[in-house]
């Protein structure tokens, strides 16, 4: 599967967030919906709200890396998109990769484990 696949136009972010499934915790919010494609696409959403530029990145750079040591895990053939919430700011990783990951299997995007 190719991790670099990732969702960049506006179009594809509404109408993921208007006809997609979501999952809420308080770390991240994470929209979902089946693609035509064998592969999964990504995006990232980081809020101004959240900081400046570096902790925005920050931020970006933790989810990405999170999606990226657990991709065997998921399904593949969906349009994500994860949203960063306040708490992501200072959260620590273990935390934020828990919250992502239960988001997503609230979603049923993870493989079945055998």
């Amino acid at each position: 599967m190719d991790i670099r696949c990732t969702l960049k136009k506006n179009s594809d972010f509404r109408r993921l967030y208007s006809k997609g499934k979501s999952a809420v915790n308080p770390y991240v919010v994470v929209y979902s919906r089946r693609n035509r494609e064998k592969v999964n696409r990504l995006g990232y959403t980081v809020s101004t709200k959240l900081g400046h530029a570096v902790v925005r990145n920050r931020v970006r750079r933790r989810l990405r890396e999170i999606y990226r040591l657990n991709a065997h895990r998921f399904k593949t053939g969906y349009d994500i998109v994860i949203v960063a919430r306040m708490r992501c700011v200072g959260a620590e990783y273990k935390k934020l990769e828990a919250a992502v990951l239960e988001a997503c299997e609230k979603l049923e995007l993870l493989e079945e484990r055998p």
